[in-house]
């Protein structure tokens, strides 16, 4: 499973802050503020995505993906849970396979695989059969909001 040391920070950061979001890097061991499933998961206060180097990347950029989808005005009052509906959270896990692509090392693929293997469950049976033949609600939501351009 990939973690936050495998790959770039740089880059995740940069990706995040084009969200206006911010990558919190909690120092190894520490506990993680935010952490809806506990450490190492990523948590979410406000704008900002908190991980340690051993949170799983899928970890982070569901927790970012979470505040990406919320509106502004909800995004200021959340801490730990994110979630406020199942069409936002399948629109939250749609959009971080997508992002997921922008990093590099990383991309969708491998990040379904991490997330079959986290836990993740799907109707279709994983992530990739949902993201390719059942996601189509997840991507009309993401659309609808200016969250998804083309596919």
């Amino acid at each position: 499973m990939l973690t936050l040391t495998d790959i770039d920070a740089a880059a995740t950061e940069a990706l995040l802050s084009r969200y206006g979001l911010v990558l919190e890097r909690i120092a190894d061991g520490a506990p993680i503020p935010g952490s809806y499933w506990g450490e190492p998961e990523a948590g979410v206060i406000g704008t900002a995505v908190y991980a340690r180097g051993d949170t799983p990347v899928h970890s982070l950029l569901h927790e970012a993906c979470h505040l990406i989808v919320v509106p502004a005005e909800r995004r200021a009052a959340i801490h730990t849970d994110a979630s406020n509906s199942q069409a936002e959270e399948d629109a939250t896990c749609y959009l971080q396979i997508v992002l997921a692509d922008a990093l590099p090392g990383v991309g969708g693929a491998r990040l379904m695989n991490d997330m079959d293997a986290w836990g993740y469950t799907f109707r279709l049976g994983s992530a990739r059969a949902w993201f390719e033949h059942d996601a189509e609600d997840a991507q009309a939501w993401l659309r609808e909001r200016g969250l998804l351009v083309g596919s």
